[in-house]
C-alpha cells in the first residue's frame, strides 16, 4: 500500500522495519506522509489518522497562512540571509568597492549599492551558482556508492518542489536547497538519485532510500516541518 484515504485526506504511507510508532507530517507542498513501522494493520492506521484529524486541519491550515504571510526580504543592512543553514547578515558597499554585485565576505553578505533595485535577482543568481558546485559534488559523491548514473545536474525555480528526476536520468534541485543546513540538502539529493532506480514513492522506493541513509526519516520531517522557513528570500 502505498495511499492512505481517510475521508477527505489522503495520505502516503512509508513504512519501515526500523520504525516503533505512528508519525504523520505535513509536507513542503502540504502533502500528507504518516510513517509506520512496516506491516502495521490497515485499520490501525486509519484510526490513528480520525485521532490526528484535528491536528492535520489545524497544520495545513497554518501551511497556507504562512505561505501567504511570507515577508520579502528589504535588503537592509544586518539583513540575515540563509546559506547552508547558517545565516548571514547583509551589508550594503559602495560601487567602487567590489567588482561582484554580491559577494560573501568575512561572514556578511556585501551588496553593491547600485544593485539594490535586483537586490533578490543577484541573490537568487549567486545561489544557483553555490548550488550547482555543492549540489554537483553531492550527486557526484553519493551516486558512486549507489550505483546511479545521473547524466546531469540542473539548477533551477522549482516552484513547491526540492528537486525532481527528469527524462535521460537528470536530476534537478531547487536553488532554494542551498539555503538548507547541509545534512538536509543531502537528503534531498540523495532522494533524487533513489528515483535513478525507483520513480516512484513505492515501498521499493523508501527501503532503498533507508539503505542509503538510514536516518532519512528524520532528515524528511525536519523539511516537512522547517522546510518554509527558507521560503521568503
Amino acid at each position: 500500500m502505498t495511499q492512505l484515504v481517510v475521508d477527505d485526506l489522503t495520505l502516503d504511507v512509508r513504512e519501515s522495519t526500523r520504525r516503533k510508532t505512528l508519525e504523520i507530517t505535513v509536507d513542503r507542498d502540504g502533502e500528507l506522509i504518516i510513517a509506520a513501522p512496516t506491516g502495521t494493520d490497515t485499520q490501525h492506521l486509519r484510526d490513528f489518522v480520525l485521532e490526528k484529524r484535528l491536528w492535520i486541519y489545524q497544520k495545513l491550515a497554518q501551511k497556507a497562512e504562512r505561505r501567504r504571510q511570507l515577508p520579502r526580504k528589504e535588503y537592509v543592512n544586518g539583513e540575515g540571509f540563509l546559506y547552508l543553514g547558517r545565516s548571514y547578515r547583509l551589508k550594503r558597499v559602495s560601487n567602487d568597492s567590489q567588482d561582484a554585485s554580491l559577494k560573501l565576505v568575512a561572514g556578511r553578505f556585501h551588496l553593491r549599492e547600485d544593485c539594490l533595485i535586483n537586490a533578490r535577482e543577484h541573490f537568487i543568481h549567486w545561489y544557483s551558482t553555490r548550488a550547482r558546485d555543492w549540489l554537483g559534488a553531492r550527486v557526484k559523491q553519493h551516486a558512486q556508492r549507489m550505483n546511479a548514473a545521473p547524466t546531469g545536474v540542473a539548477v533551477q525555480d522549482l516552484g513547491y518542489r526540492w528537486g525532481s528526476c527528469g527524462k535521460g536520468n537528470r536530476v534537478y534541485f531547487h536553488w532554494k536547497t542551498i539555503l538548507l543546513p547541509r545534512h538536509i540538502a543531502e537528503y534531498v539529493v540523495v532522494h533524487e538519485l533513489v528515483h535513478l532506480h525507483e520513480p516512484h514513492h513505492t515501498p521499493a522506493f523508501w527501503r532503498r532510500l533507508e539503505r542509503a541513509m538510514p536516518d532519512y526519516e528524520q532528515r524528511k520531517s525536519w523539511l516537512a516541518r522547517h522546510g518554509i522557513e527558507v521560503e521568503g528570500v
